[in-house]
């Protein structure tokens, strides 16, 4: 696998093409593209020796894969909508832009990869939000930057969260650091910078489990953090001043859906989200993409963390030759208007080609999703998602249901016992958005995956948590595999 380094998840369509190109030596089940949940590409199958090539492919595109996985700073993560919204509080697309530079290209030879940057204690994750509907998922980031203007000056700046993260070890929410920056480029990038540094050089090298950022602020304190942190600021003399945390606006606001047809902002045009299943991609459909970005978006294609697509820019007068595209049509997976549940399915990797993985995760979310929407009627979206490990890779605990791979028993009717078959545990009741919260204990476990096994009990927690109603009945298993 190749991932790559998509600053703010916006790609074009030769880039969309090149993804296409580089994996089709590999066939058509090993050789994919997938959307992550970081608004991301990780090209599947790719081989060590073609390595090289696809690296100065991506390089001539202006993208990279360097520091792109293990202890750097991962994939920046921006609003999809930046700069097409009518209720943008601020255009992520440069400060995304700046602190992948900050952190991947090389301020001497003005090439990609800085090894100044290359070697933190973990992983580490920002986001940036632009508006109230958090697109970015802040509160799952080691730094998330919540946009607020200044209660006093009115300047629009953030609120700084820290801490967030998924692993084996600890799932924890991010934290108010109690500081508050303008949201301007030279400030934003200071800021990141000095807690790298911090990071860097006194995060914890001797357990991995206890790697991550939180753990270094909690071991500080929050207001001993914010204290060591300015010092380091000022140490920079860029004129950064840091503020405490600005109260939120908390007047009525409804997060907005990214799929369907909506206007955008600008006279005359509409941003067009469609469903990607479970964030796969084959060789065709990376190049269908392509083809209809450059008939009606000017090549621009935009990825979410939900792993779906956006087409911004499209002529309001061209909407309708765009809808009955053979890409939406009934033999493709996409969709402009998926049902409540299959619009909003989340899949990590999976065994198919994670060894992490338990379970296979991508080809079952997308199944179960469809056949979700054919058991129950349902009058709010429900987000499910899938991870095949502990590692909640697909964040699980941030879903209205979350499925995690995990062990299960099943009776072999044959054997006369109970044998180990693939399962998971079951996690309800996690927000995303201004409301955001995450869902820490299994809601049930030792569910084996089998659909006879799985899909009555997600039917019951429809029911029984979000108010679902039958459509067909459960034990009509003809009719929903139809």
């Amino acid at each position: 696998m190749m991932r790559l380094k998509v600053p703010n998840g916006i790609v074009n369509a030769d880039q969309m093409r090149f993804y296409a190109d580089c994996v089709e030596k590999y066939g058509d089940e090993g050789g994919v593209v997938d959307i992550t949940t970081r608004q991301n590409i990780q090209l599947r199958g790719v081989k060590i020796e073609d390595a090289p090539d696809i690296i100065d492919g991506l390089h001539a595109r202006n993208q990279t894969s360097f520091q792109s996985a293990l202890d750097n700073v991962r994939n920046m993560v921006g609003s999809p909508l930046a700069g097409i919204d009518d209720k943008e509080l601020v255009d992520t697309r440069v400060l995304c832009n700046a602190i992948n530079d900050l952190v991947s290209l090389d301020p001497v030879s003005g090439t990609r990869g800085n090894p100044q940057w290359g070697n933190l204690p973990r992983k580490f994750n920002v986001a940036i939000s632009g508006s109230r509907d958090d697109y970015a998922h802040t509160h799952i980031n080691d730094i998330g930057l919540v946009p607020t203007p200044h209660a006093v000056t009115g300047e629009m700046g953030f609120n700084a969260v820290l801490g967030g993260y998924m692993s084996i070890k600890r799932v924890a929410e991010s934290i108010d650091s109690k500081m508050w920056i303008p949201a301007d480029r030279n400030s934003v990038v200071t800021f990141t910078e000095a807690i790298l540094r911090i990071f860097r050089d006194e995060g914890d090298r001797k357990n991995r489990q206890t790697g991550r950022l939180m753990w270094l602020v909690e071991k500080y304190g929050v207001d001993e953090f914010k204290a060591e942190l300015i010092k380091e600021v000022e140490s920079y003399n860029r004129g950064v001043k840091i503020e405490s945390t600005q109260p939120l606006d908390t007047t009525p606001f409804e997060r907005r859906s990214l799929l369907g047809v909506h206007k955008q902002p600008q006279e005359g045009k509409c941003r067009v989200g469609f469903l990607v299943p479970a964030g796969r991609l084959s060789q065709k459909e990376c190049r269908i993409v392509a083809d209809m970005a450059d008939k009606y978006s000017d090549g621009e294609v935009r990825l979410t963390v939900e792993q779906n697509i956006i087409l911004p820019n499209v002529d309001e007068d061209k909407i309708d030759e765009l809808l009955v595209e053979s890409a939406f049509g009934p033999d493709s997976r996409f969709k402009v208007n998926p049902g409540m549940i299959e619009g909003n399915v989340v899949s990590c990797t999976g065994a198919e080609f994670c060894g992490l993985g338990l379970i296979e995760t991508k080809s079952n979310a997308e199944s179960v999703a469809r056949k979700l929407e054919k058991l129950v009627n349902i009058d709010r979206e429900i987000r499910i998602h899938w991870t095949g490990c502990p590692n909640s890779c697909g964040q699980v605990q941030a879903a209205d249901i979350g499925i995690m791979g995990a062990p299960a028993k099943k009776m072999d009717l044959e054997k006369g016992k109970p044998v180990a078959v693939p399962g998971c545990k079951i996690f309800v009741g996690g927000r995303i958005g201004e409301d955001a919260h995450l869902s820490l204990e299994p809601y049930t476990q030792g569910i084996p995956l089998a659909d006879e096994d799985l899909i009555p009990v997600l039917v019951e927690i429809l029911k029984k948590e979000f108010g679902a109603t039958d459509k067909v009945l459960v034990e009509d298993l003809v009719a929903i595999n139809e």
